[in-house]
């Protein structure tokens, strides 16, 4: 495809004004969880679809009314956009959004983090920067790119851009049901650019991430908070229960004590397997990412399998225990511990619930104890796995041999991205996810940046991708 060489060098052309565009969105405080920004992130969607009618494109704002439980708030709209409509063209959906997470300087960042510093070795630090401004922006640069080189897309694009991806995605999943036979009907292909390089250099394609499954466990049985020394070894103490409870759930090794999980885990297949050898990681930079060296397999492939394709169970917390500094010999008269487990392939949100509710109570009822214990699902969201060798999936391998020179490694990610799943069973097609930033870029921390080479490179990513999946997908 040597139509691509004069994009590619219209991107370098343009890499000032493309990072001027990142300044003037990252300079907008769009935090969807701070009631008191609200009006900024309507502000960022508003600046949006005026970037993107700039480029010729058409957007529709579509108003999602008041925030359930906030009726004080307005939710921010979703933009419904369109670049091109050639019914000859395949149509390719992209999605992005446009909130960000809370940021002060007094958190701990070296910069303000709503102006965009560029350093001396090209990181671009700034709130959203890399999560997901940067990416979004992509997708307008390389329209803007294509413009300007002379080159027509080879696909139609469909947009949908939302501003409450950092706090719940409020109202999304009911308009991709309402528009997946209006205004997504056409698409061939998804594509998300919203994860990021499993390491710094080599880019990946992810194929599949794990769902979540949030418990609680409420324990309890004083009616008032008591006194250790006139009450400990005459009352079954809740913490005591919890903590039994809780010690049952895993091991130290992280093996799930929970009968009958480990039957609903699809079998590692041969082709699955063979996928993790080449993957660019090394037990380096796994301790790199905990800061220590506790890890707890001593090989690359079995800590990536255990990240990507396993389950694991997660203890989070005990509400309503004794947690300030200092020593109180108080017994609490109700605990409630909140744990997780990250599910895959071929682990039913049900089923799993149904398997942790016996566990719970069978466990409990071997206490003997006369306090009481309520189970509760506190929120569940489905894994999500494709079909690497779809079109999107070896269009996109093809892109990024072109743009990086080597093979993308195959990844799945360890947490939940839940509009992936959405997307693919409501519109029953492929999607793909197409990462820019790399695994340094600390989206939810402090100095969250993305390198300059990451933002000007995938930008050519991403436009090449639409070449390249538009001609497997006529094959």
């Amino acid at each position: 495809m040597a139509h691509l060489d004069p994009f590619f060098k219209q991107v370098d052309s343009l890499q000032d004004s493309f990072i001027d565009r990142l300044r003037e969105a990252v300079a907008i405080p769009s935090i969807s969880s701070e009631d008191d920004r609200r009006e900024d992130v309507i502000k960022m969607g508003h600046w949006l679809a005026a970037q993107i009618r700039a480029l010729g494109g058409t957007v529709e704002i579509r108003e999602l009314g008041q925030q359930p439980g906030h009726e004080h708030l307005v939710l921010p709209p979703v933009l419904l956009g369109r670049y091109g409509d050639d019914p000859k063209k395949k149509n390719v959906l992209i999605y992005g959004h446009y909130d960000v997470q809370p940021a002060r300087k007094t958190d701990g960042w070296n910069t303000e983090p709503f102006e965009l510093h560029v350093d001396e070795k090209g990181r671009m630090f700034g709130r959203g920067s890399t999560d997901d401004k940067g990416p979004v922006l992509g997708w307008l640069n390389a329209i803007e790119a294509h413009q300007k080189a002379g080159i027509e897309l080879p696909v139609n694009l469909i947009m949908c851009f939302e501003g409450m991806e950092e706090n719940g995605s409020e109202g999304l999943d009911d308009t991709i049901r309402a528009e997946a036979k209006k205004f997504f009907k056409d698409a061939d292909v998804v594509c998300i650019s919203d994860n990021y390089w499993l390491g710094t250099e080599k880019p990946c394609l992810t194929y599949g991430v794990r769902g979540c499954n949030y418990y609680s466990l409420e324990v309890s049985g004083p009616g008032a908070d008591l006194h250790s020394g006139v009450y400990g070894g005459m009352t079954h103490e809740p913490m005591t229960d919890l903590i039994h409870l809780m010690n049952s759930f895993v091991d130290s090794r992280g093996k799930i004590l929970i009968k009958g999980i480990d039957d609903l885990v699809a079998p590692l297949s041969k082709e699955e397997d063979a996928l993790y050898p080449p993957i660019a990681f090394t037990m380096n930079d796994l301790h790199e990412g905990l800061g220590s060296e506790t890890s707890i397999y001593d090989n690359k492939e079995d800590s990536l399998k255990h990240k990507m394709r396993y389950p694991s169970l997660s203890l989070h917390g005990i509400e309503g225990a004794f947690a300030t500094p200092g020593a109180k010999t108080v017994i609490p008269a109700k605990v409630t511990g909140k744990f997780s487990i990250r599910t895959v392939p071929n682990m039913e949100i049900d089923d799993v619930t149904a398997l942790v509710e016996k566990h719970v109570n069978e466990e409990f009822a071997k206490l003997k104890s006369k306090n009481k214990m309520k189970f509760k699902v506190m929120h569940v969201g489905k894994w999500w796995v494709e079909d690497p060798n779809h079109p999107n999936y070896t269009g996109a391998a093809k892109a990024v041999e072109r743009v990086f020179g080597v093979k993308p490694d195959m990844t799945r990610e360890g947490g939940s991205i839940p509009v992936t799943l959405t997307f693919q069973s409501e519109l029953k097609k492929s999607v793909l996810l197409l990462p820019m930033g790399s695994s340094t870029d600390g989206a939810h921390s402090i100095n969250e940046k993305l390198d300059k080479r990451n933002y000007i490179e995938g930008t050519k990513l991403l436009g090449a991708y639409l070449h390249y999946v538009a001609e497997e997908l006529k094959q």
